[in-house]
């Protein structure tokens, strides 16, 4: 192995290890700003949905440095079992924890 590749391979794992961070600091903002986690209740479009999946990728940045909602997948709350994730958009709200 030449001096090349090994560079190669260490800045790959370097862009690896920094693209797994931001996904995760994406996450954490969506658990502390939003109060998004996975499973969590929320209201879209008139009804009640649990979260299955956030796309941190859909989130851009906003004028005061913050971060747009993310698009969710989730499926109704009344009925979770064995049901396909719906793509609900950007446009919910975490519903009160009772």
């Amino acid at each position: 192995m030449d001096y090349g590749e090994s560079v190669q391979k260490v800045l790959l794992r370097k862009i690896l290890k920094a693209e797994q961070d931001l996904l995760q600091l994406k996450l954490d903002y969506c658990r502390f700003v939003f109060g998004l986690t996975h499973r969590a209740r929320v209201n879209a479009g008139g009804k009640s949905w649990l979260v299955r999946s956030v796309d941190v990728d859909s989130m851009q940045h906003t004028d005061d440095g913050g971060f747009t909602r993310p698009v969710i997948a989730g499926v109704p709350a009344e009925d979770e079992t064995g049901t396909t994730a719906i793509n609900l958009g950007s446009n919910w709200e975490v519903e009160a924890v009772r």
